[in-house]
């Protein structure tokens, strides 16, 4: 099999996403059915997929989806999370195992809620209380990474096709008003458990196409805000990105989407007065937070989804409706392969945030 150094694909990765705007539940494996479609946009280091409304059971439970390296790791991380959360329940996840999926590490699932005294004494709201002890565990618990830490939904990824991911985790088991999918291809970083896609932070998720030249002035100006970038890779930080500023700072996520691809001077010349007063000041207050280089995006959040493309539409994404769902893919015929008779086909313009939101959700953060 060629690998990352012998074959260079510029465009190589591949996103799907589907929701129902009625919040039905529906098998994850629709969406594998979409990334297979489009096998030949991946190359084996990476795949991944985030489902939402996924736990009913536990659906007021932060759900934290953890790879270990060994027991020792996974000893301490679960001695320092006792410490600060009521662990209602802790298992391995359950997986397949396959002969396309190798080298895997321990991975656990823990349903916790912040333990009373700790969220009081931390004068914190329990978000932010943890996303802290996430962070803490994957910068000082050697061995240990939290990949998922919302509520009703997970990620679950690999070094793999995506299809072989989904078997491995047998994701057409688990039912969801929402998924997103990706096939990697990496760019800078190896391939590797943690590193493949989505990202995700507390119910945040984001897959992407493309490579971003903006990443170390968004990095810069992201970890002075509490957020540390252990993996290297440009959608770690757009990840971050879009929870400082829907979460934290409180934008909706068209205002979000008008800070990472913010529109062009002359656009925003040519906008209303109050438009463009708007615009402006989104586009000098957080400029360095503006996102440069072709990307597609798919960001998941609990409520709904986002898909974005950065100015000048240097990667491919398409969308579609019908009935209930909406479908979004790198390739209409991801799209065709679940739905066949898809309508109102779509490919949104550079830089047009498109938000689909379930019943009762909110395009801002509660």
């Amino acid at each position: 099999m060629e690998r990352e150094g012998s074959i260079r694909i510029p465009a190589g990765c591949a996103i799907a996403g589907i929701i129902s705007r009625e919040g039905k539940r529906f098998s994850g494996d629709a969406i594998r059915r979409s990334m297979s479609m489009m096998h030949e946009r991946s190359n084996g280091l990476g795949g991944g997929f985030a489902g939402y409304g996924i736990y009913p059971e536990y659906k007021d439970a932060y759900a934290l989806h953890v790879f270990y390296d060994n027991i020792e790791a996974r000893e301490a991380c679960e001695k320092y999370l006792d410490s600060r959360f009521d662990i209602v329940n802790l298992s391995k996840i359950p997986v397949k195992k396959i002969r396309a999926i190798t080298g895997e590490p321990l991975i656990w699932r823990y349903f916790v809620h912040p333990l009373p005294t700790r969220l009081a004494d931390s004068q914190l709201d329990e978000n932010e209380f943890t996303r802290r002890c996430v962070f803490r565990v994957n910068t000082s618990i050697e061995g240990a990474y939290v990949f998922s830490s919302g509520k009703n939904m997970g990620v679950f990824k690999a070094v793999g096709y995506p299809e072989d991911v989904a078997e491995f985790y047998q994701i057409g088991d688990y039912e969801g008003c929402c998924w997103t999918a990706h096939g990697r291809y990496p760019t800078n970083t190896p391939g590797w458990w943690g590193g493949a896609h989505p990202f995700s932070l507390l119910d945040m998720t984001v897959v992407h196409n493309g490579e971003i030249s903006s990443y170390d002035a968004n990095r810069r100006f992201i970890e002075m805000y509490g957020y540390t970038c252990t993996l290297k890779t440009d959608t770690e930080v757009i990840t971050y990105i879009l929870d400082y500023l829907v979460r934290k700072i409180g934008l909706d996520f068209t205002e979000a989407s008008n800070v990472i691809a913010a529109p062009f001077w002359s656009t925003i010349a040519s906008k209303d007065e109050r438009e463009k007063q708007r615009l402006t000041y989104l586009r000098n207050m957080f400029a360095s937070l503006l996102i440069t280089g072709p990307f597609s995006i798919l960001v998941g959040f609990n409520g709904g989804l986002m898909m974005l493309n950065d100015r000048l539409k240097l990667r491919s994404m398409v969308m579609g409706e019908k009935d209930d769902f909406v479908y979004f893919a790198s390739e209409e015929a991801a799209i065709r392969a679940v739905e066949p008779a898809v309508e109102n086909l779509y490919a949104p313009r550079g830089g047009e945030a498109v938000i689909v939101l379930t019943k009762g959700g909110a395009s801002h953060a509660d």
